[in-house]
């Protein structure tokens, strides 16, 4: 665990921007992965971009947690070749409209933000969408079994995958968010192309 906290296996004490409980690095066989499932409140980094869920960490990678840059080295990385990356997920099955519109929702604040925002809360959804929260919720659960959600992960930690997942596997894309400042993230579609509705 790495935080403020006196107690954390690595702490990162003088940075008021690092939270007491701010994310975890866990060994994977060889490898080590970086975890932020919504631990930390300013957010944890790899190389600049925001860390949502889990991420496995490469030789040379710069974890930043608040201020506290932190280069890791695995030198034995370097003795291997990187997995050659396949096709973006994608649900099964078609989404509807109303899905890939609620998708688009709660996406919206993560890709404005380039990454560097929660995805909208289910009041948000509702207002723009014209439902109730119960509706959103009942939608919302829909979606993470389309996308296989596992039911161990806390209903903001779902959020926070499937805005991942529905960014990353193309089933929002940048022409869904005309007329405001989009940055353009990894696996964000620019054309539109997305997987079709149904």
């Amino acid at each position: 665990m790495v935080g403020r906290r006196s107690d954390c296996d690595l702490v990162i004490d003088g940075d008021e921007r690092v939270s007491r409980t701010h994310c975890e690095l866990i060994p994977l066989g060889r490898d080590w992965l970086v975890a932020d499932d919504g631990l930390s409140r300013n957010g944890t980094f790899v190389n600049g971009e925001r860390v949502v869920g889990r991420r496995r960490l490469e030789d040379h990678d710069v974890l930043r947690v608040g201020d506290t840059r932190m280069p890791f080295r695995c030198p034995a990385h370097g003795q291997s070749k990187s997995t050659i990356a396949g096709r973006a997920f994608e649900p099964p099955g078609p989404l509807t409209d109303l899905q890939r519109r609620i998708l688009v929702a709660l996406c919206r604040p993560v890709v404005v933000a380039g990454g560097l925002a929660a995805p909208a809360t289910n009041e948000e959804i509702g207002r723009e969408m014209g439902l109730s929260v119960d509706a959103v919720k009942a939608h919302l659960r829909v979606l993470f079994g389309k996308f296989a959600m596992s039911d161990r992960l806390r209903p903001n930690e779902k959020r926070i995958h499937l805005a991942r997942l529905a960014i990353d596997g193309g089933a929002v894309r940048v022409t869904d968010y005309a007329g405001q400042p989009v940055v353009n993230l990894p696996g964000l579609r620019q054309e539109d192309d997305a997987p079709p509705s149904g």
